[in-house]
């Protein structure tokens, strides 16, 4: 079995400038980690290989600097390990970004299944992994908390609002999966050392069978943002004397009619 996993960099940190402009983050100079739900997905993807044999690919939309979650990737067990960065991809919204690793899965290979997490935590949209079934023309199924796989496909539990649903779908296939799926492996020192000189492919626009520009990065995203800015921070604070505290308290519930 041969599987694909999306994996994405993502800021470790909430204090991220925005630029004005364009409306997109500014990720230079910030520290950044894997995306939390990514590890839930590449840690089935790393059993379903264990149990079924095959490989196991990740891949991320990117600055060259995602290389770091692809070694972090190959540290837990991933097979290969794909960045694909180019400025002209830069910016993208949710369709952009699907179409475009749509596009970067088919320049790697053909693959029975294509894992992701539920969602990341610096867009929160979860839509970007059924958008790329969607693109290529694939069944997939989101929210899924078990999966077993047979010749044909798989039979994936999926946690709806008010029931599980079960459904087999047929190779080739996408799947978002939960936090709650399998506790994810800590990287290992042991693969560190092994995969220290392991190649990470770079790849960009020119590699994917669709190369018009106009298709990715802002130029293909149909939604733009109108206007963005950072939160105020108005929150007082002061600190009481724990002998007239209650009395305080309930005086203050009083005068923001609480109470």
């Amino acid at each position: 079995m041969n599987i694909f996993v999306c994996i994405k960099q993502v800021p470790s940190t909430n204090k991220v400038q925005v630029d004005e402009k364009t409306g997109v983050l500014k990720r230079d100079g910030v520290r950044s980690k894997m995306n939390p739900y990514d590890l839930y997905a590449l840690e089935t993807a790393l059993r379903l290989k264990a149990q079924h044999g095959g490989t196991v690919t990740v891949g991320t939309m990117g600055p060259p600097q995602a290389q770091a979650v692809i070694r972090e990737a190959y540290m837990m067990g991933a097979d290969d390990g794909y960045v694909f960065s180019d400025r002209r991809l830069g910016g993208a919204d949710v369709l952009a970004t699907s179409y475009t690793l749509s596009q970067a899965i088919r320049s790697v290979g053909d693959f029975d299944l294509i894992l992701c997490g539920r969602q990341t935590t610096d867009g929160d949209t979860a839509q970007v992994g059924p958008a790329i079934a969607e693109h290529m023309g694939i069944p997939h199924a989101a929210w899924v908390s078990k999966v077993e796989c047979d010749e044909t496909g798989v039979n994936a539990e999926q946690q709806l609002q008010d029931v599980i649903e079960t459904v087999h779908i047929p190779f080739p296939c996408l799947l978002t999966v939960e936090k709650d799926i399998y506790q994810p492996r800590l990287p290992s020192l042991k693969k560190a050392r092994e995969i220290k000189d392991k190649p990470i492919h770079v790849q960009g626009l020119d590699t994917f069978l669709d190369k018009d520009p106009e298709h990715y990065g802002l130029s293909g995203s149909p939604t733009q943002v109108e206007r963005i800015f950072p939160p105020q921070n108005d929150v007082n604070k002061e600190s009481w004397e724990e002998k007239d505290a209650a009395s305080r308290l309930h005086a203050l519930l009083h005068e923001w009619k609480f109470v």
